[in-house]
């Protein structure tokens, strides 16, 4: 379908990419990834024919179509949105624009030859219209809009009145409608919410044709590619399988490459010894020019650039009470239109809260009344003891000085820490060597993030409010935000459309929707497993469970004695499994009973005046203190996961039950 081949493209004295061959088939999923600037968007301008390449060449099969979607999109259509998909198919859009001003002539004329004629012409017409597939058209049409979080009473608005983010979308259902051959999608999931990201995801999973695309979304990267070209900074990488196959096999390549480097490195050491200590005897000279011969020819093995993590202990935060934060019966309006009614909330120590939802839905200006930076009409907004908050939006990144190295706006934080601490933490986020002392000017949109980020966490607050925080992020970065986040000793609540992030960093969910909250303790798979029980109708999840299929017949029909020897095998399953998760539970709660019992009694000890007397008891004692209290902590943690896999335990058994009856 498509032949890419020996493809380079240069910019003053910067390579991006060179000799870049690949084909793209039909049914082909192809990801293009790699950091921010590596030549990933240039590489799609070229496919395009918006770009010329420095050398190769690009062909397509004759009669094959083409869809691009740019990250930057320019809307200049007057048209409304509805009509504005539907004529994104130039000959469908020419037949309706025909029948309609035939309908329009028809209620004028008055002369019966005429109105035959026209008559006749409008059959024709209608029935061309029908056999192109354009009664199916409008269905289709809407059908796309309402998948990617249109309203049905967005179809008849101006163009002119949707946002940015809108626009893209506008520009990503015309592109589905029309229905190309090849699908070109340069980061597609920008500006897209959770819902709309998996409808997406499960429509081009069902594509009738090639789908050549770009992300930093790695769950999306996962669940829909099949290949992968990585661009690296040193070369262009081609791997058949997902991204997480991709990252574990080019971890091992990694591993091979830097032993054969170290292999070739002392050969060549051993060489040049040789070389060196003969070079000036006569009698050698011919084995000295021939092992310098050999070094000439020898292909010098490169291990690329990887980014690994690096430890680094972030300053921990004041520890705050147990209740973090408290809304209690919020109002919000923005005008005439109501946003919450009566909202409570209540965010404890340890949460790692993700809000989600689809866009428009309020989640940012929730975030920004926990954040204190948005009035409200009525209700009460409560910080818990100890607790300091810091809000992260994607504006601060502009107020980010200038004329500041990325090392003086750090400093601006820690003015006392010393510089080889400042520049860990900003190794940490890919800031490295003479890094540091780059101007913010001349940043790019993700490295300023990555800026604010680390300034943000140079002192910690105990409660971090993060409004898309992944935004200009690429893959790498990503996985650093996930680092800092999973050793954050606080509470936060962020909001991302990074569904990687969310399932690695948070432990309970809160979703908005139509001006109410709904909070589900656990992971985001956890929510998404409630959300599909929910969607189909409490019995299954979105991809149907069964019984095991050596304990589900194949009859629809079920006779009372096969169902009670159906249930009796799925109670047995269930006991084998849950039994030791109780067990567990039982004696974590006997241990902490216990633990909490002493800590009172420690409690009262220090408050004890004359505890004091004895220093080594003191000592003593408070380390008693710190212990009991870690392991409160931990057994805390895994008693509340221990929970929440019996609870889901639960649930599954009873669905079970519930499909054989």
């Amino acid at each position: 379908m498509l032949n890419v081949n020996g493809v380079s493209k240069s910019y003053s004295t910067r390579i991006l990419f060179s000799d870049v061959s690949f084909s793209v088939n039909v049914k082909d999923r192809i990801a293009v990834i790699g950091q921010n600037g590596t030549g990933k968007t240039t590489l799609f301008e070229i496919i395009s024919g918006s770009i010329e390449p420095d050398s190769g060449s690009i062909s397509l099969r004759r009669g094959t179509t083409t869809g691009y979607l740019r990250q930057d999109i320019k809307q200049t259509s007057r048209r409304r949105l509805l009509e504005e998909i539907l004529s994104s198919s130039g000959n469908m859009n020419d037949i309706a624009h025909k029948i309609q001003l035939l309908h329009d002539d028809l209620a004028e004329e008055k002369d019966e030859e005429r109105t035959a004629s026209m008559l006749r012409d409008l059959g024709e017409l209608q029935t061309r219209f029908e056999s192109s597939g354009g009664y199916d058209a409008e269905h289709e049409a809407k059908m796309i809009l309402s998948g990617l979080g249109f309203a049905v009473s967005d179809f008849q608005r101006q163009l002119s009145e949707f946002s940015g983010g809108w626009q893209t979308r506008v520009e990503l259902a015309k592109l589905l409608f029309l229905n190309p051959d090849l699908l070109i999608l340069d980061e597609p999931t920008n500006h897209l919410d959770l819902e709309t990201i998996r409808w997406f995801e499960n429509y081009l999973k069902a594509y009738h044709g090639a789908v050549l695309f770009t992300s930093h979304d790695r769950a999306f990267l996962n669940n829909l590619a099949g290949k992968i070209i990585a661009f690296d900074r040193d070369e262009v990488i081609f791997f058949n399988g997902d991204y997480d196959d991709f990252v574990i096999a080019r971890e091992k390549e990694l591993e091979i490459r830097q032993a054969a480097a170290k292999r070739q490195e002392l050969r060549i050491r051993k060489e040049m010894q040789f070389i060196d200590r003969f070079r000036a005897k006569a009698t050698k000279a011919a084995q000295v020019q021939s092992r310098i011969k050999r070094l000439e020819k020898m292909e010098k093995v490169v291990v690329p650039r990887t980014t690994k993590r690096i430890d680094f202990s972030f300053p921990e935060p004041q520890r705050s009470g147990r209740s973090v934060i408290k809304l209690d019966n919020i109002s919000k309006s923005y005008g005439a239109k109501p946003v919450y009614n009566g909202l409570n909330l209540e965010l404890s120590r340890g949460d790692k809260a993700a809000l989600v939802g689809p866009n428009g839905a309020g989640k940012t200006t929730l975030l920004r009344i926990l954040a204190g930076v948005l009035p409200f009409e009525r209700g009460m907004r409560t910080l818990g003891h100890n607790v300091t908050a810091s809000y992260f939006a994607q504006y601060y990144i502009e107020l980010l000085n200038p004329e500041n190295t990325i090392l003086e706006e750090i400093r601006q934080m820690a003015p006392d820490a010393p510089e080889q601490s400042l520049r860990s933490l900003l190794g940490v986020f890919l800031f490295s060597g003479d890094d540091v002392n780059k101007q913010i000017a001349v940043l790019s949109g993700g490295e300023k993030t990555r800026v604010a980020l680390a300034r943000m966490l140079t002192r910690p607050s105990n409660l971090l409010l993060l409004d898309e925080p992944t935004n200009h992020l690429d893959i790498p970065s990503r996985e650093i935000l996930t680092d800092a986040l999973q050793a954050y000793a606080g509470t936060f609540c962020l909001i991302t459309h990074d569904r990687t992030l969310i399932q690695e960093v948070a432990n309970k969910i809160i979703e908005i929707r139509d001006g109410g909250i709904r909070v589900f303790p656990g992971s985001y798979d956890d929510y998404l497993y409630m959300k599909d029980r929910e969607m189909n109708g409490g019995g299954t999840s979105g991809t149907k469970l069964t019984a095991p299929s050596s304990i589900m017949p194949e009859q629809q029909e079920l006779s009372q004695r096969q169902r009670r020897i159906l249930e009796g095998n799925l109670r047995n399953e269930y006991n084998r499994e849950m039994t030791p998760v109780t067990k567990r539970i039982v004696a974590i709660e006997n241990d902490l009973s216990i633990t909490t019992t002493r800590l009172k009694e420690i409690e009262k000890q220090l408050e004890d005046p004359g505890h004091y007397r004895d220093g080594a008891r003191v000592i003593e004692t408070n380390q008693e203190y710190k212990t009991l209290k870690n392991k409160t902590e931990v057994l805390t943690a895994e008693w509340v996961d221990l929970t929440a896999k019996s609870e889901k335990l639960r649930l599954d058994f009873e669905r079970k039950v519930e499909d054989i009856k």
